[in-house]
């Protein structure tokens, strides 16, 4: 920069020179020229204004460059070890979902039993997530991160040596309050590296975790429901390994993730400053607005009804890919928990395809609504044709895996939707209390199919509730008041 500068400083001759021969030459058209003084000062002015608009532009040229290489390191840096904890998260918090092929019959598990268990996470999951990010920004991301990873993963463990249907409710619930923390805290964890433009790429590709989670954890569950080592039933192997990641990527997370940036050698200087600067702005900027629109979020019509679609969508999503390996083993007759594993992961990958095209899409058009309402349609009409077409296990798997589609695409648009119509601080408010508050349906889903279930012996009531939730959050979202942030930061 200094040399580009000192180059326009160096110009100034050419500059005075060009100028003051124009000034020159208006006498020579027969105009009234300027006397000398005025010419003078008239030249001086001009070419002050020249260099300075040079001498910006310059600086900003540097200014650029310097804030897109520390964007590009800090995401490079933060975000592959993010996903990769956000993997993990997944697979403990699922892996019931493939256990139950084996657990049901050791334990004397009923249909209803195994629902109330694969829900019950959701209960301490909801009452911790509020502390979780609290200590985040309060305290420490790294320690908070790194404690709730090896507490769940260690819960993880123990998982494997539980006896009764009670044992299962109390570590089922136990390790949803020590996953609560873990979700917001990165989102507030990521508040702290990345400027607010950047931030929902950074969500987007963090999140991408979840499809990955079951791609991986279907096939890798298969195989090891197939051992007994120790005589040991392969089921509870699924626990005591699957929570073994968690424990070591804990203890890595103290190592790897720095709390802020003043912390880390990685940046420059010069890049430090500039991210220090942007975030120091975007809080300076949020403190104008914070005491009135955070309150009007959480009692804005739009913030509501979007809470009320979400609950919907997890209520059916979570039904489904908790009870999706049972579905396919009863009604494909299937025996072999391999296979169920292999073809439980197809559903993901048009997932997670679903997901990264609907997002960039959405991002392009602009347009949030209907790329949350049609994956959402799509899983309930393929659901749908399980009633209207005759049955085989082609036509099972091909509903599956548009079901597995529509619970997954959906989630770049629906997380764009709070920011279009509040300001930043007052969308993080809604999206902590949306998220929160609708995870309560990742109980009642999984419950609500167990149940009905074991009274009637079949699954279709279950795909009943489902379709009826995904098409009722999809009437709601596309029904949600349109306001703009200009309304609420008045």
């Amino acid at each position: 920069m200094a040399d580009a500068i000192t180059m326009r400083m160096q110009d100034r001759g050419t500059i005075t020179h060009f100028i003051s021969g124009r000034v020159s030459r208006a006498g020579d058209c027969g105009q009234s020229p300027l006397p000398s003084a005025t010419r003078v000062n008239v030249l001086i002015r001009i070419v002050s204004v020249l260099e300075g608009v040079m001498l910006r532009a310059v600086m900003l040229s540097g200014e650029i460059g310097t804030g897109e290489s520390a964007r590009t390191r800090i995401a490079w840096r933060l975000l592959p070890f993010l996903f990769l904890l956000y993997v993990a998260n997944y697979l403990d918090r699922t892996n019931i979902a493939y256990a139950t092929l084996g657990m049901k019959g050791d334990l004397g598990l009923s249909d209803s039993v195994f629902g109330t268990a694969s829900g019950i996470f959701f209960i301490g999951y909801f009452a911790l997530q509020i502390p979780g990010a609290l200590l985040v920004e309060r305290w420490s991301a790294k320690w908070l991160l790194s404690l709730t990873l090896v507490i769940w993963g260690a819960l993880t463990t123990l998982t494997g040596f539980v006896r009764t249907p009670v044992e299962l409710y109390g570590a089922r619930f136990l390790l949803g309050a020590a996953e609560a923390g873990f979700f917001p805290g990165v989102i507030v964890y990521l508040s702290h590296w990345f400027i607010y433009q950047d931030r929902a790429k950074a969500v987007a590709r963090f999140m991408s975790a979840i499809p990955i989670a079951y791609i991986l954890g279907g096939p890798l569950a298969g195989v090891i429901l197939r051992v007994h080592w120790l005589d040991i039933a392969g089921w509870r192997w699924l626990f005591l390994l699957e929570g073994v990641p968690a424990i070591l990527l804990g203890i890595a997370t103290l190592f790897v993730l720095p709390d802020r940036p003043n912390e880390v050698r990685w940046l420059q200087p010069n890049e430090r400053d500039w991210l220090t600067a942007r975030l120091a702005e975007e809080r300076r900027a949020k403190v104008d607005v914070a005491q009135v629109t955070v309150w009007q979020a959480l009692r804005h019509p739009a913030v509501l009804v979007l809470t009320a679609g979400l609950f919907f969508c997890y209520t059916g999503g979570y039904a489904f890919w908790f009870w999706m390996p049972t579905m396919l083993q009863r009604l494909t007759g299937w025996t072999d928990v391999q296979r169920i594993g292999w073809v439980g992961a197809i559903p993901f990958v048009a997932g997670l395809i679903g997901m990264l095209f609907l997002g960039w899409n959405s991002d392009r058009t602009r347009e949030r609504r209907w790329h949350f309402a049609i994956p959402q349609l799509t899983a309930a009409v393929a659901l749908s044709a399980w009633f209207l077409a005759p049955h085989s296990n082609a036509l099972l798997i091909m509903a599956f895996t548009l079901v597995g589609f529509g619970t997954v695409a959906y989630l770049p648009s629906f997380w764009a939707l709070p920011s279009a119509f509040l300001t930043s601080s007052a969308g993080a408010a809604a999206v902590g209390f949306i998220n929160c508050t609708a995870s309560i349906g990742g109980f009642f889903g999984p419950k609500i199919i167990g149940d009905l279930s074991q009274r009637t012996g079949s699954f279709h009531g279950g795909f009943l509730v489902m379709i009826a939730c995904w098409t009722i959050a999809s009437l709601l979202v596309l029904l949600c008041p349109r306001e703009r942030s200009a309304q609420l930061s008045a």
